[in-house]
């Protein structure tokens, strides 16, 4: 099937970010053999032009959070290895028992701290700053912490540290510089990267193109007798093979679809019953998810109807999803819709026993999320995934899942949802 870009990414699309997107079509190349007997394509990469992030861009986002610091009255923001030391700084790198971590001064120059043997690799993919700070194995890292600090001429004051920055890190700084006040950094973390970029939006955009590519190349794969195994070989090195990290590949088959992340009961493909895909790539770090579900063979009545209604719960929340709007009452009215059908209520199963969706980015979940009592307003540039399910223990669970974006007119879809279990793929 060809995809428009009115079908990948909604009337307006990313055109509202300055983006240009193209669909996402599967170019055949050649023929191979594959799991159940079927032929496959060879099938080409969709990221090979996609935009960078560039020392400017990292140099504007320490910039806004250097902004947010200065209001908030912080001297300084610390990151450990991880999703926001790569947004800010262009460094991927790990977590281990061996402190890698970034100071971002509200004034000044970023330094970096990393163990000796590192600093080449650090060095390799940061974008921004000259001063790395390294330690010895027999040295402290919190010294070097420290270090900065003096050196950016911060005595004393608020020091903030992203929220999943270890103890150890937080504890370790504290008792040598105990003059020093530790405040929560979230608020400057996510000020700047709960709001997308266009080129941001571009890498997610791809990375969806990748995920429903791969969906569309595994779905006509699928063989009765199969194992989630054998789904999550084919999804996988499709996912690949179309130019995407593959981050994810969840298979859920019959009975077992009724726990949302799965259960550790064998299972196989079997004639009527039910395959629930969640699946996701990263291009450039930036992530998809997208879920699918649909029936191996003839759906029953039953299936119908319960898919019917997710479809429904993720159209209404789509609709709902309006700029100002907040994002808890996305999830309220998602709810509503099934309690009036019987399900529920609450978090009570049969019915939704998850939230509606979570934000997305650079990881797969991160700030803010569509769940009752989320109070922050839809904005744009932020990005969520909307995935709304029904789960019944001792039948099957449906859960329907894409991700929007907010664009200046309100909310745009990465990917299209299907709209019927007949043609589940969308």
């Amino acid at each position: 099937m060809k995809f428009t870009k009115r079908d990948l990414i909604g009337a307006g699309g990313l055109a509202a970010f300055g983006v240009a997107v193209t669909a996402c079509g599967v170019q055949p190349v050649a023929s191979s053999s594959s799991l159940g007997g079927e032929k496959t394509s060879v099938l080409k990469s969709l990221a090979g032009n996609v935009p960078v992030i560039t020392a400017r861009d990292h140099m504007a986002r320490i910039a806004k959070a250097q902004k947010l610091m200065r209001a908030a009255g912080i001297q300084a923001l610390v990151l450990e290895a991880g999703a926001s030391l790569q947004y800010f700084t262009g460094i991927r790198w790990w977590r281990s028992e061996r402190l890698t971590a970034a100071v971002i001064p509200a004034e000044g120059e970023i330094g970096v701290v990393t163990p000796h043997f590192e600093e080449p690799s650090i060095r390799e993919s940061m974008k921004v700053g000259k001063d790395v700070r390294v330690w010895n194995e027999h040295e402290s890292p919190f010294a070097r912490l420290a270090g900065i600090l003096k050196d950016r001429n911060i005595s004393g004051g608020k020091i903030a540290f992203e929220d999943t920055v270890r103890f150890f890190a937080v504890d370790g700084l504290q008792k040598i510089a105990p003059q020093y006040e530790i405040v929560s950094g979230g608020k400057i973390v996510w000020g700047c990267r709960m709001i997308k970029s266009a080129k941001e939006l571009s890498l997610m955009q791809t990375a969806n193109d990748i995920t429903m590519a791969a969906y569309r190349h595994t779905y006509p794969q699928i063989e009765t007798g199969m194992t989630p195994a054998d789904i999550r070989a084919i999804m996988s090195k499709a996912t690949e093979a179309l130019g995407g990290h593959n981050e994810f590949s969840l298979v859920l088959l019959n009975e077992a679809s009724a726990f949302p992340h799965g259960s550790g009961t064998p299972q196989k493909v079997q004639e009527g019953g039910i395959v629930l895909m969640d699946c996701g790539a990263s291009v450039n770090g930036y992530e998809s998810d997208i879920s699918r579900t649909f029936v191996h063979g003839e759906p029953s009545e039953r299936q119908y109807e319960v898919w019917n209604l997710v479809r429904d719960g993720q159209a209404l929340a789509f609709e709902t999803a309006q700029l100002g709007t907040p994002t808890g009452q996305i999830d309220d009215v998602v709810r509503a819709l099934y309690e009036s059908k019987g399900y529920g209520p609450g978090y009570k199963t049969p019915g939704l026993s998850h939230r509606t969706g979570h934000g997305i980015g650079l990881e797969g979940h991160e700030q803010v999320n569509f769940v009752h009592g989320e109070t922050t307003p839809l904005a744009q540039g932020m990005c969520l995934s909307n995935e709304p399910g029904l789960y019944i223990f001792g039948e099957f669970g449906v859960r329907l899942e894409d991700c929007l974006y907010m664009s200046e007119t309100g909310p745009k879809y990465f990917s299209t949802p299907p709209t019927t279990l007949n043609d589940p793929i969308g």
